[in-house]
């Protein structure tokens, strides 16, 4: 059993290498890189009608037709104002009296004297006057004595004030004074100016109906799209080995450079493809991969989305050039393959930074 199972994998292996080398560029020279080349369905676009909405019959609203017209409006209503004039006033120099002319009284008092005189106070009296006596009689009439007895008159000093002059009145004249002073007169008394406004009035446009709306049968025809597709004209699938130069199998920096956070080709880029990818792809049937790169300026998946967009533009431009696109394979790879040290938050300068944004090229093989 196992040595049919040897024999066995020994057969399988040798029908593979007899597979292979039949499958190998017959006529091969040391040193030489082929590629394996299957020739690709030719194909052609063509268009064709289709019938996408059949025909028929709507109802269809012929709206109203309107006229303009012009009409006269008033916008403010005549009116009146009141207008105040205020009073204008000059001044005038006044006089007065400011003192009337008086007569001033002038008292002078009285005048008097002083002296002295001696005054009869109490006059001189004289009068009977009893006095008991001691006496031997039980009548007490008995003992009684009758003595005429005689008083002098009083007297005092007095002191006087005699009036020497009574009091006059003397008469002064006050002659009068005058001043003057500013007052304002009225020139010209205040006022009301009755002003009459006149009324506004604006020339308005206006739509009027000039024929009402009506409906109308229309018939809608058919609608048709152009549709394109793409059609085999040759059937591919032949196998056939082309020599290609062996530094073109790894991946081959094109001096492509873009501007920063564009995808545009400039007339130098343009120049380089038409040097480099085009003759060779114009020579061999060989199919190529397009891959481009940013530098590490900008959001990661910005750079992705730009380097897929450069790429792209490659593409483009060779298809303008009469190549298939199904020679070419574009493939944007952002800022993962930085060829220098110019990664986020490394300070480059821009040509360091130029390096970075680039476009290789390498061949496939079919």
């Amino acid at each position: 059993m196992t040595k049919k199972l040897n024999l066995l994998v020994i057969m399988m292996f040798s029908s593979v290498i007899l597979f292979a080398q039949e499958n190998l560029p017959g006529k091969a020279e040391p040193g030489k890189c082929y590629v394996k080349c299957i020739t690709k369905n030719e194909y052609k676009t063509v268009t064709e009608a289709i019938e996408v909405y059949p025909a028929y019959t709507k109802l269809e609203v012929v709206p109203a037709t309107y006229k303009t017209v012009e009409e006269r409006v008033i916008v403010k209503e005549a009116s009146k104002k009141f207008v105040y004039v205020p009073a204008v006033y000059e001044t005038e120099e006044v006089s007065y009296i400011k003192q009337e002319s008086s007569s001033d009284l002038k008292i002078i008092p009285a005048s008097f004297t002083t002296g002295s005189k001696t005054v009869e106070v109490y006059p001189k009296t004289g009068g009977w006057e009893y006095k008991e006596i001691t006496c031997d009689s039980p009548n007490k009439d008995d003992c009684v004595a009758a003595c005429f007895i005689e008083y002098p008159a009083q007297f005092r000093n007095v002191n006087y004030t005699a009036l020497v002059k009574d009091a006059t009145v003397s008469n002064e004249k006050t002659p009068q004074s005058s001043g003057s002073y500013k007052k304002r007169v009225i020139k010209t008394p205040a006022r009301v100016d009755e002003i009459e406004i006149p009324a506004e009035y604006k020339t308005i446009k206006k739509l009027v109906v000039d024929s009402p709306a009506i409906t109308k049968n229309v018939k809608v025809p058919a609608q048709y799209k152009e549709v394109s597709k793409t059609i085999i004209t040759k059937k591919g699938g032949i196998t056939t080995w082309e020599e290609v130069d062996c530094e073109l199998l790894d991946a081959n920096i094109l001096p492509i450079f873009y501007e920063l956070g564009s995808a545009r080709l400039t007339p130098a880029s343009k120049r380089t493809i038409d040097e480099t990818l085009l003759p060779l792809l114009k020579s061999k049937p060989i199919s190529i991969e397009i891959m481009s790169h940013t530098d590490s300026r900008g959001h990661d998946n910005f750079n992705i989305i730009l380097s897929q967009q450069r790429a792209n533009s490659v593409v483009n431009y060779l298809a303008s050039k009469g190549i298939s696109k199904s020679r070419l394979s574009a493939k944007g790879y952002g800022e993962s393959r930085l060829v220098n040290r110019c990664e986020n938050d490394v300070d480059c300068s821009e040509n360091e930074h130029q390096k970075n944004r680039r476009t290789e090229f390498r061949v496939l093989e079919n």
